[in-house]
């Protein structure tokens, strides 16, 4: 895909992630104080259309002929964090949530505030692109806040690990097919975050040392949340022992 086209599909665009960001909102704030039964199949209904929008995306290349090897195979870490987040969002497994969650708000939320489109509303691929990057965070926020699966101690560098295997992977990848996967051969011609992390190669050295500080800072609130709680405790037992 190429730049975002502000001037057609800026408005409908922000509109369509603003109405999907309250109603990601409500489905946390309810699951949190009201849990129940109805909460795994709200994640399993997340993870079907995830899955359906990655189906539809790639019928839809095939059918108008825009499928490549070079574009179109899911190795973008968003295209990969929305299988993962679906698996996450059916099976709940701890370690796919994690995943989910770090990947999601560590760079998922980059290509959702720098959209990488160039279609108008309503074509099919505005549709994909909205539903299946906002989703991917609704997915993380709904699992870890409103489900409560929350990070496990050293998920930060489980995360991170696999974060360098994959990007690794994708990198062998590029250059067996010459491929651009991750813009790990070059950098985007649109204007994206990793500006912020320099010229190309020198992007990839600030990007594998953030990983772990981003990582770390989207765990530190249960980290702090947990030591609060022990300090609470520590205080109770102590006064136990002295009576």
């Amino acid at each position: 895909m190429g730049e975002f086209n502000a001037t057609i599909s800026a408005g409908p665009y922000w509109l369509s992630v603003a109405a999907l960001a309250l109603g990601c909102v409500i489905l946390c704030t309810w699951a949190r104080l009201r849990p129940g039964r109805w909460s795994p199949r709200a994640a399993k209904v997340i993870g079907v259309v995830l899955i359906s929008d990655a189906v539809v995306d790639t019928v839809r290349q095939l059918v108008d002929g825009t499928w490549t090897l070079r574009s179109s195979l899911p190795l973008a870490l968003c295209n990969f964090a929305l299988i993962a987040a679906a698996a996450a969002c059916w099976w709940r497994i701890r370690q796919l949530v994690e995943l989910t969650y770090f990947w999601a708000l560590a760079g998922t939320v980059q290509g959702l505030l720098t959209p990488d489109l160039n279609v108008p509303f309503p074509h099919l691929e505005f549709f994909e692109y909205v539903i299946g990057h906002t989703l991917i965070i609704v997915a993380a926020l709904f699992l870890v806040v409103g489900m409560r699966i929350e990070p496990r101690q050293g998920s930060v560098v489980r995360a991170s690990i696999i974060t360098y295997i994959y990007v690794a992977l994708v990198g062998l990848v590029d250059a067996l097919i010459g491929a651009n996967y991750m813009f790990l051969r070059h950098a985007p011609h649109q204007w994206t975050l990793l500006r912020l992390m320099g010229p190309y190669p020198w992007y990839l050295v600030t990007g594998v040392a953030i990983v772990p500080l981003f990582f770390a800072l989207l765990y530190s609130p249960f980290w702090f949340a947990r030591r609060r709680n022990d300090s609470g405790v520590r205080p109770m037992s102590a006064s136990l022992r002295t009576r």
